[in-house]
């Protein structure tokens, strides 16, 4: 009762946005009510043609001006059959016409509602303003004032505003927005900077080599943007079923009215042949396939997305955020002298907890959840993105780059190469180094862990037949082994930027066809746009990159995406089975009508018929 209730309610605004099938459906009520209850048909035939007209008028326009921007869909059948029934008088079968056109197309626009742009949500967040250096003093300009060479400073918090590099002091920069990579980056004198990166550390000058219009960000926005404007619009499974029913059903009922010799013969044939099944199958399954894709968490922004998804022959994985948590976590301490690995968790982990570095946070989350409350450390002093020395328990401990803890220590580690090939586990992991006491005290190895879920889905792909799964990253090759391998995916491209994977997606397409993204970040973005269709994690991606996709995770599994293939193709089976036995019961009645077996209004009531078994069988998609 509660369900029938909030139907009720929201009929007002259903018959607001879409007048026509109301008009329609209200005229064929209120007629059939006064012509074989009241017993007054004159009235009833006149509320059918009241309805028929003004629903049929601007069904008719429309369609002759999709006709003119060269789009020839199953709309033209009923154009003609509701053109024939305002010149046959054949009011009652005319107005059946236009509610079950103007019924589906309602349905499917009220069922999926309209997605959101990406390209605003780019432009608000790219850098607008920089603060210039000039004669000893500094002022505060649009982006677009920065010239090449001009020196920027930048300070804590701020959007690197163009693409540069670092000409005094040590830049800590967040990159994610642009590589997909979570952790901070030390740039040093010399090394270059993209626009949109975050400045997380110390304010820092850098000087411009590209302006505004030629840097990182403004390319992703450019990718997006162009991107959105080659994507086709794609022929609608309806569609392609009327590019050769249209011109049969013409045909048939130019020989019917050859044949009978009675003009009517041709609206009974339009009106037995007008492909309600082709207007309404598909809608009907894609709204059913939307809402049971939506009971998983998975919201599709288009019906187009649905139909698309039954064809994939490609799935490109983006490797941060997706494949991965996103966030570092400790895999293994490695003792390298006489502490042990829980003596070295304690006191790296107390002497992390006061930094808000990410790797920091992990190890302190590490350390409380093994020992509880930590001890507070003393003279405690950090450089960003290089490390931090402190006292714990009355020993001086220092945590973070080699370099770093051998300058301010004097404890001598082994070098890189000979830790690499006498600890294997290192290969392709971030590692932080720990002395105790001036002397080695061992090593912490984070990793990006890969999903649990993420073997099984990737089989589970494989199974649903899909031919090539790829994984694309701003991460580094070692990196990108290393998951590619835990995930069970041999295909894998490293060190790509944003176009990078633009390009990718690209040549994946023109070598398979219909390819899906899956991504979490604005770097992603432009890729999102290019597949053929884009799948954002929404639970922990930025809105960004949800606004650039078609289908949208609400929740944070990868392991939904087999789910959202598996929909799609259930959908498509269903739509078609629609398609095929109301097409084939219309050829069926369009044969018998042509020899001028069938009226106008009996017609009209078999379709009715026919519509009802599509549906039906439609709706199993939920």
């Amino acid at each position: 009762m509660a369900r029938i209730h909030d139907m009720v309610n929201r009929l007002p605004g259903a018959a607001y946005h879409y007048p026509i099938p109301f008009v329609a459906l209200g005229g064929l009520i209120i007629g059939g009510v006064a012509t074989w209850i009241l017993g007054v048909p004159k009235i009833g035939n006149d509320l059918w043609k009241v309805s028929l007209v003004v629903g049929g008028v601007p069904i008719v326009l429309k369609t002759i001006r999709d006709m003119f921007h060269g789009r020839f869909a199953a709309d033209v059948i009923a154009m003609c059959a509701i053109l024939a029934a305002i010149l046959f008088d054949e009011a009652f079968a005319g107005t059946v016409i236009v509610l079950m056109q103007s019924g589906g197309e309602a349905l499917e626009a009220y069922g999926l509602g309209r997605a959101s742009s990406a390209l605003s949500a780019l432009a608000s967040r790219a850098p607008r303003l920089a603060t210039r250096k000039h004669d000893g003093a500094t002022e505060v300009i649009s982006v677009e004032a920065v010239r090449v060479g001009d020196t920027l400073l930048v300070k804590k918090g701020d959007l690197v505003p163009v693409d540069g590099k670092v000409n005094a002091g040590t830049a800590e920069v967040d990159e994610s927005a642009l590589t997909g990579e979570p952790l901070t980056r030390t740039k040093e004198l010399g090394d270059g900077l993209l626009s949109g990166s975050v400045n997380t550390g110390a304010a820092f000058e850098m000087v411009a080599t590209k302006v505004s219009g030629e840097s990182q960000y403004a390319k992703v926005v450019e990718l997006v943007r162009n991107a959105q404007g080659k994507k086709p619009r794609i022929q609608r499974l309806a569609d392609s079923y009327a590019v050769w029913f249209t011109p049969l059903t013409l045909a048939v009922a130019v020989f019917g009215v050859l044949l009978t010799s009675d003009p009517k013969t041709l609206l009974s044939v339009l009106v037995v042949a007008t492909p309600c099944p082709l207007i309404l199958a598909t809608p009907i399954a894609v709204i059913s396939g939307v809402n049971r894709a939506a009971s998983d968490g998975i919201i599709v922004k288009s019906g187009a997305a649905l139909e698309q998804l039954a064809d994939t022959k490609v799935v490109v994985f983006d490797k941060t955020g997706t494949l991965t948590y996103g966030v570092p976590s400790v895999e293994q301490i490695i003792p390298l002298g006489p502490l042990d690995q829980d003596e070295l968790l304690l006191l790296s982990a107390s002497l992390e907890q006061l930094s808000s570095h990410p790797m920091a946070a992990s190890l302190a989350a590490l350390g409380r959840e093994r020992f509880g409350p930590l001890p507070a450390p003393s003279e405690y002093r950090e450089e960003p993105s290089r490390g931090i020395i402190g006292r714990v328990n009355s020993r001086q401990v220092a945590v973070g780059l080699r370099a770093f803890i051998e300058s301010r220590t004097g404890a001598r580690f082994p070098d890189d190469h000979e830790i690499r090939s006498s600890q294997p586990v290192v290969k392709g992991k971030l590692i932080s180094y720990i002395s105790v006491d001036g002397a080695p005290g061992g090593l912490i190895v984070f990793t990006d862990q890969v999903r649990p879920e993420v073997p099984a889905m990737v089989e589970r792909l494989r199974t649903l037949g899909v031919r090539e799964i790829a994984m694309l990253t701003g991460d580094n090759q070692e990196n990108a082994e290393l998951v590619s391998h835990q995930a069970g995916i041999s295909s894998f491209h490293a060190n790509l930027l944003p176009e990078g994977k633009v390009a990718e997606i690209e040549r994946l397409k023109s070598v398979y066809g219909t390819t899906l993204m899956v991504g979490d970040g604005i770097n992603d973005a432009p890729a999102l746009a290019t597949a053929t269709v884009g799948m954002a994690m929404g639970a922990k991606g930025t809105a960004i990159s949800a606004e650039a996709a078609d289908i949208v995770l609400l929740v944070d599994d990868v392991g939904r995406v087999p789910e959202a293939v598996e929909t799609g193709r259930k959908m498509d089976r269903v739509a078609r089975q629609g398609i095929y036995f109301g097409l084939g019961t219309s050829i069926l009645l369009m044969g018998i009508a042509t020899f001028g077996f069938i009226e106008p209004a009996i017609g009209a009531i078999a379709q009715e018929v026919i519509d009802f078994a599509v549906i039906f069988n439609a709706l199993r998609v939920r």
